[in-house]
């Protein structure tokens, strides 16, 4: 497990101990390995995410395809038809085709070549003979179960977003184009032949991903594309195109769209948050707290936390955690945790899917952690000083003098085109507004600026308007908490962004989080 391997060398505060319960919670009782003597751990893979979930019901008995996502890269000459298995129930041997293993997302899939019994348990298992890519095995046998429904899945999938936005301008020369699905997809055939991208009618080299719910697919060019020129990307459907995991194909057929690029070439690598992307907060393994009743969070919250207490004052459609009459937080979105909630679907304990994709989330965030804190130093100017009040900041990379960055007296304007992008870098601590009462500050955009292209990666804690009030923009990824006003401040607060912490928790007092479109 690269990345959490990579949290022992680079991140020295999160303890073994922590990342132990983590597993136990929703490793289906996989954990890692620790190197006898050794300061650098030997982390063992993990089976992080599956699909068909673990416990799922009513899953069509025409499905084309088992994944399993794993947290390293593997050797895919481990994973095989005895390392990677499915059995049913009133079917004991099921017709599968080889398993494939795409390195670009660590998702192994094992197809199913002729339909499933209907409603019937099957158990599909990864075996520890399976290993990852210098030779370390899975602890033990990852094994899950689902049950299959009495109908078929005849529903075509269909594209629902694409970004860039067809037709869109000024496109950054180093985009990912991507398209997110309406359903999970088989990963089998999202690769090189089914999603394309041409500058008139010649191919652009570029590697085909799709996320491990397999409901986002990525073309990456191999090299920046072109400045000032148009680009048409391609999703194709027909009888060798993409389809469901149930064999439906794309509808209607083919998705085509195009974009421009920016007439100036980027400069700085894209940030990407893959799984952390739709959340608007994240309570690292200590949990996440409400207090007020208009706080509202317009997308996903997470936390890999396991205790009962570990989320307090939200609720989604389908659970409520620890809410009383003067602490809820609404969530559109989903709550995914690995612990169990105080009524809803999860109140008998946690969701193991959940779990997992929590446990993925923040991964993904610690490596996003990690490349900020990496990123050059590039801006038109110098920050100026420690406090950023009252200062307008062209794109760049700004590292804080004396390890913190302020915002307090006046507000920060961040002027630049849709392309461009900030990274703020803190060996410690962010502070927007005054202590107590004192006026709150904002983040103002300017120019054509997006708050999705806003970060701050915070060595400690981050505080935002103590006194209630302000507007905050972009992605805060703080390595020991985040906290949004005081206990009491009824004025909210706005984030147009995420607030993901690391280690320690999350706590909002009347906050209002919209996390920022593709």
């Amino acid at each position: 497990m690269t990345k959490i391997n990579g949290i022992f060398r680079g991140l020295p505060w999160l303890m073994a101990a922590s990342l132990t319960g983590l597993v136990a919670a929703c490793g289906g009782g996989q954990s890692p390995i620790l190197g006898a003597g050794s300061l650098s751990p030997v982390v063992a893979p993990l089976v992080t995410i599956v699909i068909p979930a673990s416990g799922a019901l009513g899953v069509a008995p025409n499905t084309k395809a088992i994944t399993a996502k794993f947290s390293k890269a593997m050797d895919a000459a481990t994973l095989t038809g005895t390392s990677f298995t499915l059995a049913c129930v009133g079917l004991p041997s099921v017709t599968v085709g080889a398993v494939t293993y795409l390195p670009t997302s660590n998702v192994a899939t094992l197809p199913v070549l002729a339909a499933l019994p209907v409603s019937s348990v099957c158990t599909a298992t990864v075996t520890a003979a399976a290993k990852d890519s210098t030779g370390i095995s899975l602890v033990s046998d990852r094994i899950w179960q689902f049950t299959t429904g009495a109908a078929t899945d005849t529903t075509q999938p269909t594209v629902t977003v694409v970004n860039p936005v067809d037709v869109a301008i000024g496109v950054a020369t180093n985009t990912a184009v991507k398209a997110t699905f309406s359903e999970a997809m088989d990963p089998n055939t999202i690769k090189a032949a089914t999603f394309t991208l041409v500058q008139g009618v010649t191919p652009i080299a570029g590697t085909v991903s799709i996320n491990p719910l397999n409901t986002i697919a990525t073309f990456t060019p191999i090299a920046s594309l072109t400045p000032n020129t148009s680009y048409t990307a391609t999703i194709v459907s027909g009888a060798t195109g993409v389809t469901d995991q149930a064999g439906n194909l794309l509808s209607p057929a083919n998705k085509v769209w195009s974009f421009t690029t920016s007439a100036t070439p980027a400069t700085q690598p894209l940030v990407v948050l893959n799984m952390a992307d739709p959340y608007g907060t994240f309570g690292g393994s200590a949990g996440m707290t409400n207090m007020g009743i208009t706080t509202v969070i317009n997308g996903d919250i997470g936390t890999i936390a396991t205790g009962t207490s570990s989320i307090t004052g939200f609720h989604d459609a389908s659970n409520v955690y620890t809410e009383t009459g003067s602490n809820i937080g609404n969530v559109t979105g989903k709550i995914y945790t690995c612990t169990n909630s105080t009524t809803g679907s999860n109140v008998a304990g946690p969701s193991a899917p959940d779990c997992a994709i929590a446990t993925q989330a923040r991964l993904d965030a610690q490596t996003t952690y990690l490349a900020l804190q990496a990123r050059p130093v590039l801006g038109a100017s110098p920050a100026p000083g420690a406090n950023l009040a009252g200062v307008t900041l062209q794109a760049g990379t700004y590292k804080a003098p004396g390890g913190s960055f302020l915002i307090q007296g006046g507000d920060l304007t961040l002027t630049g085109d849709a392309n461009a992008t900030w990274v703020f870098q803190m060996a410690s601590t962010l502070t927007v507004g005054g202590p107590g009462a004192a006026a709150p500050q904002s983040v103002i955009l300017a120019g054509g600026a997006l708050a999705k292209n806003v970060f701050w990666q915070v060595g400690s804690a981050a505080t935002i308007n103590a006194g209630g009030g302000g507007i905050m923009v972009g992605t805060i990824i703080a390595r020991e908490g985040v906290t949004f006003s005081t206990a009491g401040q009824v004025t909210p607060t706005i984030l147009n962004g995420r607030a993901l912490s690391l280690s320690a928790s999350v706590t909002m007092v009347n906050t209002v989080v919209n996390v920022p479109a593709p």
